[in-house]
């Protein structure tokens, strides 16, 4: 009986480390929104949050029981595998969430671990140098099957996700649970963004070879001879990416296409919400989440059929092949010339995106810490 009381005190008082390394990154939404409703929902345990030396500052907690440390580590690294095990024995948590799946493989203490998608171990970005990206891979290759074997728990934000990472690794399905992640829509001001175009085309979001953005500028020419003044805005951050495609669109001599490169999140919104429909040409993702922004501020969505999507985004996206450039721009043109396709996709756009929820994801999320550091065993 004594022992059983230790065990739920221990429970009760645990420290758990959030390996948030990522939360300035592409990623990083999924991890300042866990922390912001973990605040709100467990008082009780202790919080470690774990981020790299630049991103000190970058997120600050605003609960008694959470404490950021500096954990400056790369991702795939030797330091990764050697230093970050020394500092997570050093720091002896109860339980470690990494958030992304690289982690130290013979770190011995309770972990779950998130797994977003394998665009990894299933994609190369030509934009990459070719040798390094392959080690990575294969480096990839070995941390996602062994954290399988070595994780209490594994996460996934879709259904999808799951059933890819089961069948690469080979557990139980019932060692990962799906939390759906959610897109929050800013309340404020907006800011007008300038273009020329009296309608326009809008994707917001990375240019890796997967997200197929050149099919999509493709698909984009192909419909200004019945719409010539059709723009399209890609808005991302002007990477190697970003700079690919400017200088294969230039050569092509593509018409009517902007580059944003980075801009305000006030901008971005100003034109999700004048769009006259956001296009996801993706081949590969493990949730979604900028097709859910998009609805949450009015825009009719366009999407590929692939991997998750139609999981995700149900009766509230116009789906094609994105294989296809003539499927692409058959789906979008069947979308800029009907408005009541339009307004459906509007509305029930609307009604998906409310169904989603981050503080929902960070219940479940908590629900399964507390699973794993096995109060009753």
């Amino acid at each position: 009986m004594l022992s059983l009381l230790y065990r739920i005190l221990k429970v009760l008082m645990a420290h758990i480390a959030i390996d948030a390394r990522i939360i300035n990154s592409s990623t990083g939404t999924y991890v300042e929104r866990l922390l912001h409703y973990l605040q709100q929902i467990d008082t009780t345990n202790s919080y470690t949050v774990l981020v790299r030396a630049k991103d000190k500052d970058y997120w600050s907690p605003n609960a008694a029981n959470f404490k950021v440390k500096i954990a400056e580590f790369d991702n795939y690294s030797f330091s990764e595998q050697l230093g970050f095990k020394r500092f997570l024995d050093k720091l002896q948590p109860d339980l470690v969430h990494f958030c992304m799946p690289q982690q130290p493989l013979f770190y011995k203490g309770k972990k779950v671990t998130t797994i977003h998608d394998l665009t990894l171990l299933r994609t190369y970005n030509s934009d990459k140098n070719w040798l390094m990206f392959h080690l990575k891979q294969q480096v990839g290759r070995l941390v996602f099957w062994v954290i399988g074997r070595t994780n209490s728990h594994l996460i996934t934000p879709s259904h999808f996700t799951k059933k890819d990472y089961v069948t690469f690794s080979g557990i139980a399905d019932t060692k990962v649970s799906v939390t759906y992640e959610a897109a929050d829509i800013n309340k404020g001001a907006m800011q007008e963004y300038p273009h020329p175009y009296s309608r326009y085309l809008l994707y917001v979001g990375q240019q890796s070879d997967y997200k197929n953005i050149p099919a999509l500028a493709h698909a984009h020419q192909k419909l200004l001879p019945k719409y010539p003044d059709l723009g399209l805005i890609l808005v991302g951050n002007n990477n190697a990416s970003a700079q690919k495609n400017q200088q294969l669109f230039t050569q092509k001599n593509y018409k009517n296409i902007t580059f944003t490169g980075f801009i305000p999140n006030e901008q971005r919104d100003w034109l999700y919400t004048r769009a006259s429909a956001y296009i996801f040409p993706t081949r590969m993702e493990g949730f979604g989440l900028p097709g859910l922004e998009a609805m949450g501020y009015g825009a009719p969505v366009v999407s590929s059929n692939a991997t998750c999507l139609p999981e995700i985004y149900k009766d509230a996206a116009h789906y094609f092949n994105p294989d296809s450039v003539d499927d692409m721009a058959r789906a979008i043109d069947e979308v800029l010339s009907s408005e009541s396709l339009r307004r459906t996709l509007i509305s029930n756009g609307k009604k998906v995106h409310a169904s989603y929820s981050w503080r929902r994801m960070a219940e479940e999320t908590h629900a399964i810490y507390i699973r794993s550091l096995k109060i009753l065993e």
